[in-house]
């Protein structure tokens, strides 16, 4: 009996309206959840290339022969480096390097980035290889030039071997950014590592096994890893990647989620409309099978199986659908995203079988159940009015479905949570408002004598005041979407880009001495570049928190044991950076010994307020009470400290200093004054980590504006949809109104009058909602501030009388072509 429903429901038209509802729905869950799913795989093989592989394996000592053939065995790509500090020697000349030696295949991710230069020193061309030197040549970063006052092409001593510069590196994937021991890197190959003498027994040498391959293996792989931990061991995959390079991957997934989150809350709309006119169209027919002998239970299980079907069928096309239109999306996205994307995955598919069913059920369990204690008395009383059934209920059926599903397309309790707040809140605003006006709209209609058209439009929104009200909300949500969607896409990711402006830091001075800071503030004056900002630096261990020594191997987690087992980079000052905000507490009393913590490592490190913290510094012990947490924007490039002290409690200690300027590329040399002049100070590029920080930026910021294209193209068929469940009442009330004599251009006017009051008041009331949402994401989720002017309030104005009109015209245009009689004889 449900097989023969459906397909003569499906004939007849009345199962379109909600099979088209449900396959927007899962279309639009399924090309978002495609794409998306491609695209943050892409992004974490961006952070791959960061590494230079997807896992790497540190050790102080060799690593041993099982772990690269466990790699093997794995299928996993590998490849080696060692890196050691040692003096290179040009002429009499003689710096101290840090030098890497890598074999073959490295990088197994990403590439090196080489300058090749001339005879004058100029750079002539830039290459990115995945190469290494040739044997008896090395790369060499062009500070190490400037300190030795070598030419290109020199030949630099390195131990017992004399190797000729090939190139002048400018970045490589998997450089370390610990301010700690840098020097100027010279990469050679493992070739010429014995020649050199620089290795024996005893030798201090950090040996590196980078891997790369399908995911599944790395995983299992570093598994292993993780079950047999050993002291001087690190295991580093593109989650555990640098602090700045995270905060841009996390806060990417964030907006990819965002656009699934308004994907769900789309999909929920065209769901709610299309069930309400599913079960108001079934009434009928269903008390008819009651008034032959049908039982409830009959009716229940039979409705209940007719939806199943409607939802795996709907489902599977929106599947199908969803993967051809990502497929589209991707040949658009192939040459604006840098990252190769994987393999399309069968979890979005499934999740998008699993959306089609919840939903269906979800927003469709009360109506199905209302069916079937429909009375056998509605099949001879037609106008008896059966209600909606439990409606409260329906709606906190709904709610929960609803936050159940964000939680499933975000993985983010916050943002589901924020999400979903504003919108239900919205809409109850909506809802609240839209009544009051209304009201107020029925006691202007008695004005209005000698304006019948506009007293019939009044009239039909007040007679019809819980559908208009349900339609404008419906409207409303619409509207609301596709004005968050542009602001998401302009001012949000402006505000998100912006945190990382052209003139970010892109050059970090250190081990500055005291009586070196005049005669450096002098050149750069010189240079035009400003007296740089000048911080303090101290190293120091922590040992104790409390009364409690601090034990590496007491932590579970193993970033935590080498927090605990690190020194830190500590520093005093008077004045919160601007890159931090205080989280919780206060901000240092400089004449009293106090410290603020990062609040990330604090929570790590098992550190709260007011707790006495103890630092070794260079044998001497500084101890100093908590008063604040802060949150660090890590990607905003600037100079950051884990732990930073009053000066009452750091300031009398050996320190040197450190500075982070910006330095334009036409000033280039400006680096090689610095060290000529100053030999001790190190120069560290992060200029590539720049770049590597906008290529994912520019790749989320270009997946995300296409995923908005269609997320707005299914917004727009959800404001038809609105328009569309409202058919059959305008039908009747436009019968009625040229039964009682109204000419088709009384009610054209009408209809049009009624529309532009329900898109003026919608459009209103969705830009008022999208700007208060967008503000909450901002602050809140995004940490970012976002200003929005006038723009929102007319875009959302025009937007509803756009929608408003076209959805109109569509349901107009079915009644204009009903011939009154056959609609009047339809209602006795």
């Amino acid at each position: 009996m449900a097989w023969r429903l459906f397909r003569r429901d499906w004939m007849s038209g009345e199962l379109r309206l909600l099979a088209l509802a449900l396959v927007v729905a899962v279309t639009a869950v399924c090309s978002v959840g495609f794409l998306a799913d491609r695209v943050s795989s892409g992004l974490n093989d961006n952070a791959g290339q960061v590494l230079g592989a997807d896992l790497l394996y540190e050790s102080d000592t060799p690593i041993e022969q099982e772990v690269i053939d466990r790699a093997h065995a794995a299928s996993l790509q590998t490849a080696k480096t060692w890196q050691f500090p040692s003096m290179v020697t040009f002429d009499s000349q003689s710096r101290l390097a840090s030098v890497k030696v890598v074999s073959e295949g490295y990088p197994l991710k990403g590439t090196v980035t080489l300058q090749h230069a001339g005879s004058t020193g100029a750079a002539i061309e830039r290459e990115s290889v995945q190469r290494i030197p040739p044997a008896g040549t090395v790369w060499v970063d062009p500070a190490l030039l400037a300190q030795l006052q070598a030419p290109p092409q020199a030949e630099l001593r390195v131990g017992m071997k004399t190797l000729r510069v090939a190139a002048l590196i400018e970045n490589e994937p998997d450089r370390n950014v610990a301010f700690v021991n840098i020097a100027p890197r010279l990469m050679m190959n493992e070739a010429d590592l014995q020649a050199t003498g620089l290795l024996v027994p005893g030798s201090r040498v950090k040996e590196t096994l980078l891997m790369a391959g399908a995911a599944d293996q790395i995983s299992q792989l570093r598994t292993w890893l993780q079950a047999r931990p050993a002291k001087g061991r690190q295991i580093i995959g593109t989650d555990s990647a640098r602090p700045e390079i995270r905060a841009s991957l996390d806060r990417a997934e964030q907006f990819l989620s965002l656009v699934s989150v308004l994907s769900v809350m789309i999909a929920s709309v065209a769901i709610a409309l299309a069930a309400r006119r599913f079960s108001a169209r079934h009434q009928d027919g269903l008390a008819v099978m009651r008034s032959l002998g049908a039982t409830q239970s009959t009716i229940l299980r039979m409705v209940a199986i007719e939806f199943l079907l409607i939802a795996t069928f709907a489902s599977i096309t929106g599947v199908i659908v969803g993967l051809a239109l990502h497929y589209v999306l991707m040949y658009f996205l192939a040459g604006l995203i840098p990252a190769t994307l994987p393999a399309v995955s069968w979890v979005p598919g499934a999740t998008g079988m699993l959306t089609g069913w919840v939903l269906a059920f979800g927003f469709c369990v009360i109506p199905v159940l209302h069916l079937s204690r429909v009375p056998p008395l509605k099949a001879l009383r037609r106008e008896l009015d059966v209600g909606a059934g439990r409606p409260l209920v329906a709606v906190l059926v709904g709610v929960l479905v609803w936050l159940g599903l964000l939680l499933l397309h975000t993985g983010n309790a916050k943002l589901a949570l924020i999400s979903a707040g504003g919108f239900i809140g919205a809409m109850l605003i909506c809802a609240v408002m839209a009544w009051v006006i209304l009201r107020l709209l029925g006691r202007l209609r008695h004005a209005l004598v000698s304006r019948p058209v506009l007293r019939f439009a009044l009239a039909g929104l007040v007679n019809r005041r819980g559908m208009t009200v349900v339609q404008i909300c419906a409207l409303t949500l619409g509207i609301m979407i596709i004005l968050l969607l542009g602001l998401l896409r302009t001012d949000l990711l402006a505000a998100w880009q912006n945190n990382l402006p052209p003139d970010a830091p892109n050059r970090f001075l250190i081990n500055i001495q005291q009586d070196q800071i005049p005669a450096l503030n002098a050149l750069f004056e010189r240079e035009g570049l400003g007296v740089p900002v000048l911080d303090p630096m101290v190293r120091g261990r922590l040992i104790r928190i409390g009364d409690k020594d601090v034990d590496p191997a007491a932590y579970e987690s193993e970033r935590t044991q080498r927090l605990a087992e690190r020194e830190f980079n500590l520093s005093w000052l008077t004045e919160l950076p601007s890159s931090n905000r205080i989280a919780a507490g206060r901000w240092l009393d400089p004449k009293a010994a106090e410290v603020s913590f990062e609040d990330d490592i604090a929570r790590q490190l098992g550190v709260s307020l007011n707790d006495e913290v103890t630092f070794d510094v260079a044998g001497e012990l500084v101890t100093a009470r908590v008063t604040s947490l802060r949150t660090v924007k890590w990607d905003s490039m600037q100079v950051n400290f884990f732990a930073i002290l009053s000066p009452a409690a750091l300031q009398d200690k050996p320190a040197t200093w450190i500075t982070a300027f910006h330095l334009p590329e036409q000033k280039a040399a400006f680096t090689q004054d610095v060290v000529s002049q100053f030999p001790n100070i190190t120069v560290f590029d992060v200029s590539g980590i720049l770049r590597q920080l906008q290529s994912i930026l520019d790749s989320v910021t270009a997946a995300v504006q296409f995923l908005f294209v269609f997320t707005l193209a299914a917004g727009v068929v959800v404001l038809s949809t609105a328009f569309l469940s409202t058919q059959d009442e305008r039908r009747y009330e436009a019968g009625l109104l040229r039964a009682m004599g109204a000419t088709s251009r009384q009610l054209d006017q009408a209809q049009r009058s009624e529309l532009i009051v329900i898109g003026v008041m919608s459009g209103t009331l969705a830009a008022a909602f999208a700007i208060l949402i967008a503000q909450l994401l901002a602050v809140q989720v995004f940490d970012i501030s976002l200003s929005t002017g006038v723009l929102p309030w007319v875009s959302g104005i025009v937007l509803g009388l756009a929608a408003s009109w076209l959805g109109g015209k569509m349901a107009l245009r079915a009644v204009k072509n009903t011939p009154p009689l056959l609609i009047l004889r339809s209602a006795e």
